[in-house]
């Protein structure tokens, strides 16, 4: 029991030292202590989740567009209109170059008037689209043999 009692005197009589107790926030919202670069990192994780919300539209649009070409009624009308129209410049072109007398034309495609002349050496195209815009081609073919 004295050595308890003396030890207790012991531990009582030295200098105790110590410091005052100082509370820190460990968020840099409330200490401001890193404030920047807290606030650049939530504003990049942001950005960066609305870049990839934007990103996922767009592809899942593209997938939609994609899916929708890929039907079969969307191959039959695309090739459909794809020999409609090679039919259509073969007649034209039957047309332009054959040797039937006539010597100039005009037809409507599109919204489109196409004119044409032909003098013997050379076929004038005059296209005039629906706004109303005019562009003309000079198609020389007299030396070409056929």
């Amino acid at each position: 029991m004295r050595i308890l009692v003396a030890a207790t005197l012991l531990l009582i009589s030295s200098q105790t030292i110590a410091s005052e107790l100082v509370h820190q926030f460990r968020s840099p919202s409330f200490s401001g202590i890193g404030y920047s670069a807290h606030v650049l990192t939530i504003d990049n994780l942001e950005a960066s989740r609305r870049q990839k919300i934007a990103e996922d539209k767009k592809a899942e649009a593209a997938a939609a567009a994609s899916a929708a070409k890929n039907t079969n009624l969307a191959k039959f009308l695309n090739n459909l209109e794809s020999r409609v129209y090679a039919t259509l410049s073969q007649k034209i072109a039957e047309q332009l170059f054959s040797d039937n007398g006539n010597t100039s034309g005009s037809f409507d495609i599109a919204s489109n008037n196409v004119q044409w002349a032909s003098d013997g050496s050379q076929i004038t195209l005059r296209i005039t689209d629906a706004g109303g815009s005019v562009t003309e081609v000079v198609v020389p073919y007299g030396s070409l043999a056929w």
